[in-house]
């Protein structure tokens, strides 16, 4: 069973299915994968750090069997040092297009969103990413609601600005969708300092489960190469970054493409989109739905890779991203943790940065992530 590689080490009869496990008690987060049966192996990561006799009977194990980081992190365990990596960006997704229902604490308009910034950077966030959105909900792209967004989140914090581009609500010519970052480019005071770019373009209809029904067949996120181009020439004369955004391998190859082009600055800063629940437009959020994206990264140190879990929890994933060396994407946008007594987004903020520094991982402030992306200072 996927995830369940544990108990006493143990193998079946064929000897096609080897177990492995250094805990007594089971742990939901699958970070390698079993040799034999390619299934997640599970493990308390602060066991393997603070426990030397199993790094050297398990070590080279591990080695054999984790992507590439992890290989790195373990090797640098068994010389009694962890791997030395970048600070853990925290990017906040406050809202997207997420109602209210499930946790009122999403928030919509500008100093709503100012607001939360301000809480979130004080917890840890170094980024925050944004939609434009009505008193009542409704997607908002106007230039005039962006510009007050940013302007009051900058009135109260030095929080990195990542505004949308409007995703499915604006068409997809390029003109219409780099409008109001256009604009906002002109003038220091509203600059962003970060702008997405969807590597290509997928279908992104709501599934349901329980009913094995396409809620919306048809819905497809549009973003021809040609546009996506002319995109990239445009953020980089405003000055700006792009978060280069990728829902499945062929997106990760084509932004490899892009940069063959010197289409792209390094250091390339990618997220990779995993989807839960009524997406499944990207990978599944789990260990092997990542492992699938990692394999594919560049390994020369030009990339900085984020995550962004959209309709799911990154409880089962958090620590493998942190000790891998990427970064963490996280907010009510995606989901909307009910079940946790509707958290706000800076309350999901101190979990990862706690997280992180129980695991020995520095959280990056506004300034340290500008320095990782190279952009310039404020």
């Amino acid at each position: 069973m996927p995830g369940d590689c544990r108990g006493a080490d143990q193998q079946r009869s064929d000897g096609a299915h080897r177990r492995l496990s250094f805990l007594s008690r089971h742990r939901a987060a699958p970070s390698f994968l079993c040799m034999a049966c390619r299934q997640g192996c599970c493990f308390d990561s602060e066991e393997i750090w603070s426990n030397k006799p199993t790094i050297e009977r398990y070590g080279p194990i591990f080695q054999a069997m984790a992507p590439r980081q992890d290989r790195d992190a373990v090797a640098g365990s068994r010389r009694g040092e962890r791997r030395r990596m970048d600070k853990l960006i925290i990017e906040v997704r406050a809202n997207e297009y997420a109602n209210r229902n499930r946790n009122r604490n999403v928030p919509w308009l500008p100093r709503e969103i100012a607001g939360d910034a301000a809480e979130c950077r004080e917890a840890g966030a170094s980024i925050i990413h944004f939609h434009g959105r009505s008193a009542a909900g409704a997607p908002d792209n106007r230039f005039e609601t962006c510009r007050d967004t940013i302007l009051a989140i900058r009135e109260s914090s030095p929080i990195l600005v990542h505004p949308t581009l409007g995703y499915v609500t604006v068409t997809a010519s390029f003109e219409e969708r780099f409008a109001n970052v256009r604009r906002l480019a002109e003038q220091d005071a509203t600059r962003p300092d970060i702008v997405p770019m969807d590597m290509g373009s997928v279908n992104v209809d709501l599934y349901d489960s329980q009913r094995a029904a396409l809620r919306t067949p048809g819905a497809v996120y549009v973003n021809p190469t040609d546009m996506l181009i002319e995109l990239a020439q445009g953020i980089r004369q405003g000055g700006m970054k792009p978060s280069l955004v990728a829902w499945n391998v062929s997106f990760v190859r084509q932004i490899q493409a892009f940069s063959s082009m010197s289409l792209l600055d390094d250091p390339l800063f990618i997220s990779l989109v995993l989807t839960e629940k009524i997406l499944i437009a990207g990978h599944p959020g789990t260990a092997q739905g990542l492992d699938a994206y990692l394999m594919f990264l560049p390994q020369d140190g030009s990339v900085q890779w984020s995550v962004t879990h959209i309709g799911g929890r990154f409880d089962t994933l958090l620590d493998k991203i942190i000790l891998a060396g990427g970064h963490v994407q996280i907010g009510l946008g995606d989901y909307p943790y009910a079940e946790d007594g509707c958290p706000t987004n800076a309350q999901l903020v101190e979990r990862v940065a706690a997280r992180a520094k129980a695991l020995g991982r520095e959280v990056a402030s506004p300034d340290d992530a500008r320095r990782m992306l190279r952009l310039p200072p404020r």
